[in-house]
């Protein structure tokens, strides 16, 4: 018969040895980043936007969940049965004591050592320096012809298509079909690119739809990597969507986040931006014309002004309007002189009028002159007795004879 111990060992509670636990297993550093790999089962995807499932293996199953912002962030479409690779950390579900697994990222079985090879391929080739800044060339800001590399039945061709068509309907565009994905792939971009370059574009669009990594993994050949380093054309990669990142991006000329990004970025210049430019121009060219001919007006003015100053037509107008001029002086002058003159005349008139000595008779005297020499007779010695007189009075002359000497 066993008998009790003398020192008891501790009592846990339920509750505080699941705490214990927990604290374990979180606080080992292995436990807290870890990638598990199984067959997705139980997936339920409630309404309050967290994922549950299970992972399991022929040997186990380990319950897992992944809260709602990181299954916002979650691209993968999941399904029971698929072979999936989750990263995340192990703790422990206290309510029903059990440890579960919480993941943060969830990619298929595989993707893994896809990533290790894109990881080794991009240390290789950028030690090549085929991801230099330096080799980036500039993308022309108007082309005239756009080469497209991408499949001919994607929806990302029409996707572009319409895009150059609303912002730049006047481009030439070139397809080169190919492949996007599978092992057929890689070397028929690495033939449309090169053939794309025997027409010379002014810039090539290598580009395709969103998809897993092993779907974008032609992007990852090195065969089509060095083909886009080696372009004769600049090149705007637009592979998958704006989280994705294929090798092509990196030896591009430049990276798009989406097709239709790609196709945005090679037309940088629209036709509205040019039918604006037109408009300038033309605005431009009428105020410029408008302006010179004002200036070639006033010009021909001036000229005109000159030659009319020395031309002889204006020394004759001139001399016209001179002699005018001296016509009108000369005439006041002679007009001024001939009322003077009149004025003077009028006074010598009235002067002689009033020296006349027919004035005086007009009064009532008397001119007596002898009739035998018509000498004036102003004195009465100067006549004798029978001596013939003229009297000359206002109106006419009488004749007499001296009939009695002098008085004394």
């Amino acid at each position: 018969m066993s008998q009790p111990s003398l020192f008891a060992s501790v009592t846990w509670t339920v509750s505080r040895l699941t705490q214990h636990i927990r604290t374990l297993l979180e606080s080992d550093v292995v436990l807290q980043d870890v990638w598990v790999q199984g067959e997705l089962s139980n997936l339920g995807r409630p309404a309050s936007g967290h994922i549950y499932f299970s992972l399991k293996d022929a040997g186990a199953s380990l319950r897992g969940v992944m809260w709602k912002g990181d299954a916002r962030r979650l691209t993968l479409p999941l399904q029971d049965g698929m072979e999936i690779e989750a990263h995340g950390r192990i703790g422990v579900y206290e309510p029903q004591g059990q440890y579960q697994f919480y993941a943060d990222l969830i990619r298929p079985r595989g993707e893994g050592l896809l990533y290790q090879e894109f990881l080794r391929l991009k240390a290789l080739l950028e030690a090549e320096g085929l991801f230099d800044p330096g080799r980036k060339r500039p993308i022309p800001e108007l082309p005239r012809r756009i080469g497209i590399v991408t499949s001919s039945t994607g929806a990302a061709l029409r996707d572009m298509l319409n895009t150059l068509r609303r912002r730049l309907p006047l481009v030439e565009v070139l397809l080169a079909p190919s492949p996007v994905q599978g092992d057929e792939a890689p070397p028929k971009l690495v033939n449309a690119l090169a053939s794309l370059n025997l027409f010379q574009p002014e810039v090539i669009l290598l580009a395709r739809g969103g998809g897993s990594i092993e779907d974008l993994w032609a992007f990852n050949d090195e065969r089509v990597v060095r083909a886009v380093a080696a372009s004769g054309a600049p090149v705007i990669s637009g592979v998958g969507h704006e989280t994705d990142f294929t090798l092509c991006d990196f030896a591009a000329d430049l990276r798009a986040p989406t097709p239709t990004a790609a196709a945005e970025l090679a037309t940088p210049i629209t036709i509205i931006d040019l039918s604006a430019y037109l408009r300038g121009i033309k605005t431009r060219l009428t105020a410029s014309a408008l302006s010179l001919l004002a200036a070639h007006q006033n010009g021909l003015a001036a000229s005109t002004a000159r030659l009319r100053f020395v031309s002889p037509l204006r020394r004759i107008q001139t001399d016209r309007q001179r002699l005018d001029d001296f016509t009108r002086r000369e005439l006041s002058a002679l007009q001024h002189r001939l009322a003077l003159d009149k004025s003077q005349l009028r006074g010598f008139e009235r002067r002689l009028e009033s020296l006349n000595p027919l004035a005086v008779l007009g009064r009532g005297y008397a001119l007596v002159t002898r009739q035998a020499d018509g000498k004036l007779v102003s004195r009465v010695n100067q006549a004798k007795s029978g001596d013939g007189i003229q009297i000359r009075v206002s109106d006419g002359t009488i004749g007499a004879v001296v009939s009695k000497d002098k008085e004394s």
